[in-house]
């Protein structure tokens, strides 16, 4: 894999789209679990509050590796601010962001392509407590 189509090591995305007509909210799952590109380790938990970050790399340089890691166009991303989470792990905090696909409709053949699917978030069972938590809040900000 190309670096420059890898996220921060110590960063994840939650990946949704919200249909613009009908507000319909959908997560997109992969195989591994909620988060792109990795799952979060065993033994992780939600950070409230969440401590501020000293360094972060910019928004649009991640949307911009997610996009190109997903096969989509610059802009096919966009970063939901209002979402800030933070996950304890055995191996330190991980940053946890949003972004929403900004088409009429997601992009199912790129979820394929990298083994997932879109889900509503009453069909997130068999996830884990934390990524459960991180949907909820997601779920929150994105009907605002």
């Amino acid at each position: 894999m190309n670096p420059s189509t890898e996220l921060p090591a110590d960063l994840r995305l939650i990946l949704a789209h919200k249909q613009k007509t009908s507000a319909r909210v959908r997560f997109l799952r992969f195989a591994h679990g909620m988060t792109a590109f990795a799952p979060l380790p065993t033994l992780s938990a939600v950070l409230d509050p969440v401590p501020p970050a000293r360094v972060e790399t910019h928004p649009v340089h991640v949307l911009r590796q997610a996009e190109v890691r997903l096969g989509l166009q610059a802009g096919d991303l966009a970063y939901e601010a209002e979402f800030s989470a933070a996950v304890d792990t055995p191996d330190g905090p991980l940053r946890v962001r949003l972004a929403t696909f900004t088409g009429i409709d997601p992009p199912f053949e790129a979820a394929e392509a990298l083994g997932g699917r879109f889900i509503a978030i009453t069909e997130a069972r068999g996830a884990t407590p934390v990524e459960l938590e991180l949907l909820r809040q997601a779920y929150s900000v994105l009907l605002g």
